[in-house]
Parts: structure tokens; C-alpha cells; sequence
């Protein structure tokens, strides 16, 4: 009945659930899944060749959960984060707030229309996974437990990116604020539920996860309900100006000061005379106002979050166990990842949202010199935050004597970071220019870029599977990686050669990471074609945002 009642619920899940777009992903996932399981399916009795054990049914199983886990965190901030911030940004905030509805009533409705389709897509795979459990060696208790931490999983990082989309203003900082809280937890949910031992699965599943949850959900449900009761920005709907020596007053932890380094690099103090000729006034007005324009939340808090982090993970991949130095560059990779386009995805859409882009298509600079310098600008911005966290790494090669003896990896590493910051940042121009809002551009340009850095990890470590069957050599696999930091971070050699493809750390005997074989038996590291590959991809990005935006400059020049 108090779901009936909810007239915010309800007008979401109308919004939601009509549109043919979420008929077409829910298909579209469901295909997914169910090619996933033909593919291991057993062709019949006398067919030995598809036989199929309780190992196969058991890897289709962790396929299975560790996918839509992995949506779930990816996923519920897309859904959530922009709840808040929509209202925000659509001057409806402020109607909401005065309406009769209570602050939990508005926070319950927001927060299941965000997640009812979402859970509809979970609960879309349990015939398959019952089909799975058909072949063996799966018990109904496993898949009972997988639904259950999914649905857990999906109420905490949905609630969790509820709460960043009431403390910001803008869909794209509480996006990448609640991926920085919800990919650690994610993390660490993954490494309990999925331990060897089943008593161990069993505990964290049943005895650990739930109480955690509930305490998430009534702390963060509490401050959520508390904002709304008594909202801070609400007044020109947030659109005022900052002032930034107030801000500066009331900022708690890391303060962003123009005068002082590195803080300089990406937040050039403001213009005190006139610019001299030649000078891109774009790229001026980009880098000395565009951060500062909504206030530096979302920045303090992505510098004091992202370097929190990398402390523990600095002591372990770094100092505790050397040869993991890839391991902490792909956190790095991670960070950019996350970063990168929301400097960039809301270059030109916001212009288009401030009304200010036919302006700027009407003016005499070129299409290219406007395209360039947003991608700098974003570039720029987010280049520098993430090379604050390579200090960590310098710090670990000068200190250790089995990293000075590989100093040469260390500037392999910082290519793989730079390759991977101009992609990112050129990915969210693209998508900016492509879409006609900055959250749309964001979500898309998380997605092309998971599909150029993540998904051919995850198709690889599928087609290990049956690599055997099909006869699939280790390095023909290799070569999908290409355009991945992370496989290319992966293979940069960390131990010491010792014959064969067999390399040593310490004690520790290991198999060398394989090399990328192209055909007529060319073999080349995988970090080497990356550094090849990413680069011209990027340039492919920015090329295509340039001839988009060169066609609306056509347009607008049609119209006058």
C-alpha cells in the first residue's frame, strides 16, 4: 500500500520501465547470457566432444555471479547517482522539498525506482542459472546465496550513490564520487564471498554481509533523510556563483590553492590582464574558471579518497611483494578511468545545457581549435591527478634494490598511464559531442571505454575455458588484450629471466606473462602493442568528435 502511495515511486517506475530501451537491454542481456550457456551446453549422449563435468558447470556459475556483480557496482551508480542531482539540474529540486511528501518518502521512492530495473535484469538470469544447475556440481544453496549478496549488494551501492547525488550538484561528480566509495566495497565483497574455503563463502554471505548492510543502509539512510530535512543548496537551484576564498574558510581537508604546486597545473590561477594574442580563449577559460565554477566537493574529495587508498595499497604491491608493481599501476589505471571523463564527457554537452553553444559555434575560432582545446583542458585536468599517484611508485623504485635493477619498467609504466589518460579523456570528448546531456555522455563514455579496457580481459578468460577445444594458442589470446592497461600493466616482465618462458622472484618460480603473436608468427610484449594501439585509438576518438562538432558548426552557420 505505501508503495501505491508514493507518488515519486510511481512516477519513476512509469518513466523507467515504459521506456523501449530498457526492453531492448533486458533482451539484450538475456541473449547474452543464454549464448553463454549454449556454448557450454552438451550437444548430447554420444557427442564426447561437448560433454560437459561439474568443473564446467561450476566456472559457468562463477561467470554468472562475478558478471552481475560486476553490473551491479557498475551499474547502480548509473541509476542512482543522477536521482538527486536530476532534480537539481532540471530546477525541480526545490518543488520537491516543499511538496507534502516526507524526506523518507522521497529517499525510499528514488532509491527502488533507481534499483527496481536493475534487479529486474538480476532476477532476469535465474532461469539460466537453474539451467546451469542442471548439468551438476552446483547446489541450489550456492545460487540461493549469489542472489541474495547480489541483492544486498544492489540496495548498499544504490543507497551509497543516493547519498553522493544529495551532497553534489552535478550528476557527474556524484557519479564518480559514488564509484570511488562502491568499487573498493565491491572489492572486498567479491574477495569474501568468493574465498576457497566454503565455510568461509558461507559465513561472509550469511553472518557477515547482511549486518554490514544494514548498518550501511540505516547510517547512510539517516544522513540522506537529515539532508533533505534540512538542505543546504537549495537558492538558484545551486547555479550561483562561487565564491572562493568563502569555500576555502569552510573546507575540511584537502584545500585547492591556484598560487601553490601542483595545484597550479590543473587550476591556473584567474586572469588578472588581458590575454595575449594568439592565446585559445577556450582553453584559458577552460583551465582558470570550469573547475571552480560549481564549487571543489567533488575534487577535495577525489584527491583525499583515491590517495587513502593507494596507502595500503602502496604497502602491498609495492614494498610487501615487488613484482605486483602492475598490480598498482592497474589502480592507477582504475582511478583514470573513473576520472577522465568527467572532465571531458561534459565539455560540450554542458555547453548545450548552459545555452551557450551556439554562441560559441558562431564565433571566429575553428572547429579544431575548440575541440583541442576542450580535450586539453579535460586532459590536462585529469592527467595531473592521476600522476599524484605515482609518487608512491617512484618512491618504491628508488627505495628497492630489485626495482633499480628494472628502472626501465618504471617508464613503461608511466607510458601505459599517459597512453591511458589521452584515451580516457578523448573517449568522454567523443561521447560529449555525440550525446545532448552530460550524464548521458558520462554513462557512455564508461561504457566504451569498459568494453575497450575490461571486456577483452573477461572474453579472454572466457575462451581459456575451451582454448583447448578450439585449439586456441596462449599467445592468439593475448593479442585481444591489446587495448587493455590493464593486461598491458600485466605483462611488463617484474622477475628475472631464467631460460625458456620461465622467470624468478626471489624463491618463487613463475610463468612469463605470453606475448601477443600476430600472424606470420610476429611476437611482441602486449605492453608494447598497447603503447602502439591505445594512442592511435585516441586519436581516432578526438577525430570523430571533431567531425561531429564540425558538423554542427556547419549547421549553425546553415541557420544564419
Amino acid at each position: 500500500m505505501w508503495m501505491r502511495e508514493n507518488p515519486v515511486l510511481n512516477r519513476e517506475l512509469l518513466t523507467t520501465l515504459r521506456s523501449p530501451r530498457s526492453f531492448v537491454l533486458q533482451f539484450a542481456y538475456v541473449a547474452v547470457l543464454g549464448i553463454l550457456v549454449y556454448f557450454y551446453w552438451p550437444a548430447g549422449v554420444d557427442d564426447e566432444s561437448r560433454m560437459v563435468g561439474p568443473g564446467v558447470a561450476k566456472r559457468l556459475y562463477d561467470i554468472f555471479f562475478l558478471g552481475q556483480f560486476c553490473l551491479v557496482a557498475l551499474m547502480a551508480p548509473t541509476f542512482a547517482a543522477g536521482s538527486i542531482t536530476g532534480e537539481k539540474e532540471r530546477k525541480t529540486y526545490e518543488m520537491l522539498l516543499v511538496s507534502p511528501l516526507k524526506p523518507h518518502t522521497i529517499v525510499i521512492g528514488k532509491l527502488l525506482s533507481s534499483l527496481s530495473y536493475l534487479v529486474i535484469l538480476i532476477l532476469s538470469s535465474l532461469p539460466l542459472m537453474i539451467l546451469c544447475y542442471l548439468l551438476g556440481g552446483l547446489l541450489l544453496s550456492e545460487i540461493a546465496r549469489s542472489y541474495v549478496v547480489l541483492i544486498l549488494a544492489a540496495g548498499t551501492f544504490g543507497l551509497l550513490s543516493l547519498a553522493c547525488s544529495s551532497a553534489f550538484s552535478r550528476t557527474s561528480s556524484a557519479l564518480v564520487v559514488s564509484y570511488l566509495v562502491v568499487l573498493p566495497l565491491a572489492a572486498v565483497s567479491v574477495a569474501l564471498t568468493r574465498a576457497d574455503d566454503p565455510s568461509t563463502r558461507d559465513f561472509a554471505s550469511v553472518a557477515v554481509l547482511p549486518p554490514i548492510c544494514l548498518m550501511i543502509w540505516t547510517v547512510v539512510g539517516i544522513v540522506v533523510n537529515g539532508r533533505l530535512l534540512r538542505p543546504t543548496d537549495v537558492g538558484g537551484q545551486g547555479g550561483g556563483v562561487v565564491d572562493e576564498e568563502e569555500e576555502m574558510k569552510y573546507a575540511i581537508g584537502v584545500v585547492i590553492d591556484r598560487e601553490a604546486f601542483p595545484d597550479r597545473l590543473f587550476a591556473p590561477a584567474k586572469r588578472t590582464d588581458l590575454m595575449p594574442d594568439g592565446t585559445n580563449p577556450v582553453l584559458d577559460k577552460e583551465l582558470r574558471s570550469e573547475i571552480f565554477s560549481q564549487g571543489t566537493l567533488m575534487l577535495r574529495v577525489v584527491i583525499q579518497v583515491s590517495m587513502l587508498l593507494s596507502i595500503p595499497l602502496m604497502a602491498g604491491l609495492l614494498f610487501l611483494r615487488s613484482d605486483l608493481a602492475g598490480y598498482y599501476v592497474a589502480y592507477v589505471v582504475t582511478f583514470n578511468l573513473l576520472v577522465g571523463p568527467v572532465f571531458s564527457a561534459g565539455s560540450i554537452t554542458q555547453e548545450r545545457e548552459r545555452q551557450t553553444l551556439a554562441l560559441l559555434l558562431t564565433t571566429l575560432l575553428t572547429p579544431g581549435r575548440i575541440v583541442l582545446a576542450k580535450l586539453w583542458a579535460a586532459m590536462r585536468v585529469s592527467t595531473v591527478l592521476t600522476f599524484l599517484l605515482t609518487e608512491q611508485i617512484l618512491l618504491a623504485y628508488i627505495m628497492l634494490p630489485e626495482l633499480r635493477n628494472r628502472f626501465w619498467t618504471l617508464g613503461v609504466f608511466l607510458l601505459i598511464i599517459a597512453v591511458t589518460c589521452l584515451t580516457t579523456s578523448a573517449a568522454g570528448l567523443m561521447c560529449s559531442a555525440l550525446a545532448r546531456r552530460t550524464s548521458t555522455a558520462l554513462v557512455l563514455s564508461y561504457m566504451t571505454l569498459l568494453a575497450l579496457f575490461v571486456l577483452p580481459i573477461g572474453v579472454t578468460w572466457y575462451l581459456q575455458g575451451v582454448s583447448e577445444d578450439l585449439h586456441i594458442a596462449p599467445g592468439a589470446l593475448a593479442v585481444l588484450r591489446i587495448t587493455s592497461p590493464y593486461a598491458a600493466a600485466a605483462s611488463v616482465p617484474m622477475h628475472t629471466f631464467q631460460g625458456a618462458d620461465r622467470w624468478t622472484t626471489g624463491n618463487l618460480e613463475v610463468v612469463a606473462p605470453p606475448s601477443a603473436i600476430f600472424p606470420g608468427g610476429v611476437d611482441i610484449p602486449v605492453w608494447a602493442c598497447f603503447l602502439v594501439a591505445c594512442p592511435l585509438i585516441g586519436l581516432l576518438f578526438a577525430g570523430v568528435a571533431c567531425l561531429v562538432f564540425r558538423w554542427k558548426w556547419w549547421r549553425a552557420g546553415d541557420g544564419l
